[in-house]
């Protein structure tokens, strides 16, 4: 991935699972507009954290993602899997932040509505 100066851990504490060792945070206005364009792949480990958001899009995306909704306190909201190119969701209005993953990870995990994930800050070396 192209930005990697914030980078977390992300772990769903209701089910134990890992959702993802090496997460990019979208927390400007600028990389949440990027996001994930023009990436050709989203590896299993990585995905893209958006803070603040209430809603995506995959126009312009060459792959599927999988779609966690968080509110405030990192609950899951809603979900969406495998969501392929040139879609949208609708809006929450409720949300604090979207999290985008390789598709299939949600059903690997058994991640669902309700379940409490957890962020923990990943240090990267310099390249």
């Amino acid at each position: 991935m192209r930005f990697r100066n914030k980078t977390v851990r992300a772990v769903n504490t209701t089910r134990g699972t890992v959702l993802g060792e090496c997460i990019r945070v979208a927390d400007t206005g600028l990389s949440r507009i990027i996001g994930l364009l023009g990436e050709r792949k989203l590896s299993p480990g990585d995905g893209l954290l958006i803070v603040p958001s209430q809603g995506v899009h995959t126009w312009g995306m060459m792959f599927p993602i999988d779609i966690v909704v968080l509110d405030s306190d990192w609950n899951v909201l809603a979900m969406r899997r495998r969501m392929r190119q040139f879609r949208m969701t609708r809006i929450f209005w409720k949300a604090a932040a979207v999290l985008e993953l390789p598709s299939g990870i949600l059903d690997s995990t058994a991640t669902a509505i309700g379940d409490a994930l957890t962020f923990d800050r990943v240090e990267t070396s310099a390249q």
